[in-house]
């Protein structure tokens, strides 16, 4: 397949440019102009069209958090144990659920998805594609990050269970941590002797891929306390780290700008329906990206249908962010945060042939999605 004669916004360059892009075999072949079709390969008009990179969320519970279900039926948090970093979202994701499909539609063709926010550590994340009806086939990685939480949520879910105040959420990380540290001390140490081994621990063997800098603890922290309390953690252990929402970020940018950590900024559409959230601002991403920061742009889908991310993105667009680090806020940052952007996130050679066609601007409300391609096949 060809899509030619488009303005080509690859997520890379900054100014957009005409061209066609080949897709062969799910994948980008070659990106030129006046590229001419080969034996009976499908040619697509996009003239006068804008073509993008496929959008991609770093941080949404699409798939658990079933459209029409409600907290009863919902599959994104384990209210019987504060600590649960042996669960897995893969076991909870529902591919046939109408939110994946609308996600698609609309364009956003790759999310890391996972569990919630009710547990200290809740257990690891997949990033899927947002096509299929076999959550095996959508993965694109797994695990991408374990989740955890700060703040008001598992101070809420927990509090009549021992956990009232925020220093004590820290404290189960930091218990489930050291607990890990020692168990994987033994194990290497025992080498391959059984006899030596330590006892077989589930929740301890979920947390060593974090301690290896396998995948990045993913922490939930809106206030800036909070983000700060990640901070100290990933560096106390030593681990990768991404931080979540950032909601008082802007607040805290200087301190921000100075750490290597990645920020997934959002949801900014809501109502601040508690008290973490009063200082909620669309500026928060582009204050973050102009100090040198890597954000994405979040809907926590379903807190914001996921469909609406581009929307979110021109949100901050019209708060004063550079439009540029916006697109890149909902493409190629979000994809080198989740570890998938060796395949997602910009139109590339070697990459996925995820592409979204539009009629013009899709961070602008009025906009319509023309085409959307995943691994080079049309979604209908």
């Amino acid at each position: 397949m060809i899509i030619k004669n488009g303005l080509i916004h690859d997520a890379v360059n900054r100014e957009p440019y005409i061209g066609d892009i080949r897709i062969v075999d799910g994948k980008i072949a070659e990106i030129g102009t006046s590229l001419v079709a080969e034996g009976d390969e499908k040619i697509v008009d996009a003239s006068g069209l804008s073509v993008y990179p496929g959008f991609v969320e770093a941080h949404c519970h699409l798939g658990l958090d079933g459209w029409g279900i409600g907290f009863e039926g919902a599959d994104y948090n384990e209210p019987g144990d504060i600590c649960t970093p042996h669960l897995r979202s893969e076991d909870s994701f529902n591919p046939l659920d109408p939110s994946v499909h609308n996600a698609a539609v609309a364009g956003v063709t790759s999310v890391a998805t996972g569990q919630g926010s009710a547990n200290a550590i809740g257990g690891t994340w997949i990033a899927v594609k947002t096509v299929g009806n076999c959550v095996d086939d959508m993965i694109i990685k797994t695990p991408v990050a374990m989740k955890c939480a700060l703040g008001e949520n598992p101070k809420r879910c927990y509090r009549d269970k021992g956990n009232f105040a925020r220093m004590s959420t820290a404290s189960v990380i930091r218990n489930m941590m050291f607990k890990a540290k020692e168990y994987l001390a033994k194990k290497e140490k025992a080498g391959d002797d059984i006899f030596k081994q330590p006892a077989f621990d589930f929740k301890c063997e979920a947390m060593i891929p974090v301690l290896k800098k396998e995948i990045p603890l993913k922490i939930h922290a809106h206030q800036a306390n909070d983000i700060l309390t990640a901070i100290r953690l990933a560096k106390e252990f030593d681990v990768n780290l991404t931080i979540e929402h950032v909601t008082e970020g802007h607040l805290i940018a200087d301190k921000l700008a100075d750490c290597p950590y990645p920020l997934a900024v959002g949801p900014s559409l809501t109502h601040a329906t508690k008290f973490e959230l009063q200082n909620k601002s669309w500026t928060t991403p582009g204050i973050l990206a102009a100090k040198g920061c890597q954000v994405s742009i979040i809907t926590d889908s379903p807190v914001i249908p996921q469909e609406y991310l581009p929307l979110c993105a021109g949100l901050a667009v019209k708060a004063g962010m550079d439009p540029f680090e916006a697109l890149k806020a909902i493409t190629i940052n979000p994809a080198k945060q989740i570890g998938i952007a060796d395949r997602v996130g910009s139109i590339e050679v070697g990459k996925d042939g995820d592409i979204v066609i539009t009629d013009g601007d899709p961070m602008v409300s009025n906009t319509a999605v023309r085409k959307v391609f995943i691994n080079g096949e049309a979604v209908e």
